[in-house]
C-alpha cells in the first residue's frame, strides 16, 4: 500500500485595494437602484418627464429658438436634485437609525470607502436628467420651426445640479448622522432655488447658484449672449467633487486618492467661479458686436415673391414663413399694393444683453417691415398686422400714427385671410378683447382701433358680406386715402357703420 502526496497551491487572494474597489462598486451599484427607486426621486422623475411633455408639446408655439432652449432644460432638475440630496442624505445615516453601524466594522470598507460608494452612487440619476435633457432638447430641435443653436454647457448644467445635491446630501449626511437635516436644508433649498425669484445675471454672485435663469421676449443670436455657460459648468463639476471628496475625508479618509480628488475638486471650482464672474460683465468685443447688430446687423437676405427678407444668419430659414404671410396679406389687397416689393428685416437690440425687454421704433423707411426673432401663436397676427400698415399707409411710422377708416382697411388685410380671424384679432389686441378702442400689438410702435372702428372690423370677419374680397379690390384707393372716416369705410365694404364718430380719444 502506497500514500500519494499531493500539493495544493494556496488560493490567489486579489490585493487588498483591488476587493476594497470592487466592493465600493458594489455597494455603490446597491445604493443606486435602491436611490432610484426611492419613493421621493421616482415622484420626481415622474414629474419631470411629465412636465417635458405637457410643456414641450406646445412650447415657443412650436418655432422654438435653440439657444433659449438649452437654459430652459435647467429649471426642473432642480426638483430631481433636491430628491436625490434627501434619499443620498438619509441612505447614509440609515445604518445609524437602524442601529446597525458597528457590525460594517467586520467588513472590508471603512467609513470612508462607504461614503465613496454613497457618493457614486448619484451619478445614475444625473446620467437619468441628462437623458430626460436630451430628450427635451431633441424634441424642440426636431421641430419645423426650430432654429439656433443649443450649447452643451448650458445642457451639462441640469445633470450637474443633480450630482451637486447628490453630493451635498452624502457630506450633510455624513456631518450630522441626522435623519432631519437633510428635509430642512431640503425645505431652505426650495424657497431659496425653486419657490423663490431666483438670481440674475446682474453680479458675479449670482452665479454661485446651480442655475442662473435668463427670461426675456426676444431671442438673441447665439453669439450675443455673453453667458459664461462653460465656465458654470466647470464649477459645477467642481463643487460636485469638492463635495464628495470632502465627504470622504470627513468620514475619515486622508489617503493620496482622497486628498488629491479633494483639491482637484476645489481648484475646479474656485477656477470655474472667478472665471464665471468675470465673464458676466460683457467684454469690449463683445459689446461693440452688441451695437453693431442692435444698429447696422450683418445679414442673410433672400428673395421670395419679389420681396426682400433679411435675417441673422440662424434665423434664415424662416424667411420662406415669413414671405408666406406676405404673400396672404398682399393677396387680399388692392391697387399697387397687391405686388408691391417689400424689404422684410429682423431688427433686435441686444445692447443690454439677453433677458431685457426693449422696444424697437417703427422703420421710417418705405416699404420697410420689421420682424422680430420669436415667431408663431401671437407674433402671427402682429407681423402681418404690420406688414398691412405699410401697405396701407406707406411706412411703419405712419401706420403706428393712423387713426382714420384705414385703420379698418389695415386689420382686414392682417386677419381674413388667417384660419380663425375673431381669434387672431383678439390675439393681437393687447387687452385679449373683441369690443371697445385697443391697441394693436405690432413688432415695433403698436396701433391703435376706435370703439367704432372695432366694431366695423368685428361685423367684417364675423359675418363678411359676399364680395368683400372684390370690393377692397375696386375701392383701394378710397379705402386707404388719408382721412376717409370709418363711417365712409363701412358703406364701401357693405357693412353698418359705427355709432361714433372717428376719435383717437375712444
Amino acid at each position: 500500500m502506497s500514500a500519494v502526496l499531493v500539493e495544493e497551491s494556496a488560493p490567489v487572494r486579489a490585493p487588498l485595494h483591488d476587493r476594497g474597489a470592487r466592493a465600493v462598486l458594489a455597494l455603490a451599484r446597491f445604493e443606486a437602484r435602491r436611490l432610484l427607486l426611492s419613493i421621493p426621486v421616482v415622484i420626481a422623475f415622474v414629474g419631470y418627464v411629465a412636465w417635458i411633455v405637457w410643456r414641450t408639446r406646445e412650447s415657443w408655439d412650436g418655432h422654438p429658438v435653440l439657444q433659449d432652449v438649452d437654459r430652459a432644460t435647467q429649471s426642473m432638475p432642480m426638483l430631481v436634485g433636491l430628491a436625490v440630496l434627501l434619499c443620498a442624505a438619509r441612505a447614509v445615516v440609515r445604518s445609524e437609525r437602524h442601529g446597525t453601524e458597528a457590525h460594517f466594522a467586520t467588513l472590508v470598507l471603512p467609513p470612508w470607502r462607504r461614503t465613496v460608494a454613497h457618493a457614486l452612487s448619484v451619478v445614475p440619476a444625473a446620467l437619468l436628467t441628462a437623458v430626460c435633457v436630451a430628450g427635451q432638447f431633441c424634441w424642440e430641435a426636431l421641430k419645423p420651426g426650430a432654429v439656433g443653436h443649443g450649447s452643451p454647457a448650458e445642457l451639462a448644467v441640469g445633470p450637474l445640479t443633480v450630482l451637486v445635491f447628490g453630493a451635498l446630501g452624502v457630506l450633510l449626511g455624513r456631518l450630522t448622522m441626522s435623519a432631519v437635516a437633510a428635509p430642512l436644508l431640503v425645505v431652505v433649498l426650495l424657497f431659496a432655488f425653486v419657490l423663490g425669484t431666483g438670481p440674475s445675471e446682474a453680479s458675479g454672485l449670482s452665479w454661485l447658484a446651480p442655475v442662473v435663469a435668463t427670461t426675456g421676449p426676444d431671442s438673441l443670436p447665439s453669439d450675443l449672449l455673453g453667458r459664461p455657460a462653460a465656465w458654470h459648468a466647470l464649477y459645477l463639476a467642481g463643487a460636485a467633487l469638492g463635495l464628495a471628496f470632502l465627504a470622504a475625508a470627513v468620514a475619515g479618509g486622508r489617503g493620496a486618492f482622497v486628498r488629491a480628488g479633494l483639491a482637484l475638486g476645489l481648484v475646479a471650482a474656485v477656477t470655474g467661479g472667478v472665471l464665471q464672474a468675470r465673464g458676466v460683465t460683457a467684454s469690449p468685443e463683445l459689446t461693440a458686436a452688441r451695437e453693431h447688430a442692435s444698429a447696422d446687423p450683418d445679414l442673410t437676405c433672400a428673395e421670395h415673391g419679389g420681396s426682400t427678407y433679411c435675417a441673422f444668419p440662424e434665423w434664415a430659414p424662416r424667411t420662406g414663413t415669413w414671405a408666406d404671410v406676405v404673400d396672404r396679406v398682399q393677396a387680399v389687397a388692392g391697387g399697387s399694393a397687391h405686388d408691391r416689393p417689400l424689404v422684410v428685416r429682423q431688427r433686435i437690440d441686444a445692447r443690454y444683453g439677453p433677458g431685457t425687454d426693449t422696444a424697437i421704433p417703427a422703420s421710417t423707411e418705405p416699404h420697410r417691415v420689421t420682424v422680430g426673432t420669436a415667431w408663431g401663436g401671437n407674433r402671427v397676427p402682429e407681423f402681418s398686422s404690420a406688414v398691412a400698415a405699410v401697405l396701407v399707409a406707406g411706412t411703419e411710422a405712419a401706420g403706428s400714427e393712423l387713426c382714420d377708416g384705414r385703420m379698418v382697411t389695415v386689420m382686414w388685410l392682417s386677419l381674413s385671410w388667417q384660419d380663425d380671424p375673431m381669434d387672431a384679432l383678439r390675439r393681437v389686441r393687447l387687452d385679449d378683447s373683441v369690443t371697445g378702442s385697443a391697441i394693436v400689438l405690432s413688432p415695433t410702435d403698436p396701433l391703435s382701433m376706435t370703439e367704432g372702428q372695432t366694431d366695423v372690423v368685428r361685423r367684417l370677419l364675423e359675418n363678411p358680406p359676399a364680395g368683400t374680397g372684390a370690393r377692397v379690390k375696386k375701392h383701394w384707393a378710397e379705402l386707404t386715402a388719408p382721412g376717409v372716416t370709418t363711417a365712409r369705410v363701412a358703406e364701401l365694404l357693405g357693412v353698418p357703420g359705427p355709432k361714433k364718430a372717428d376719435s383717437c380719444e375712444d
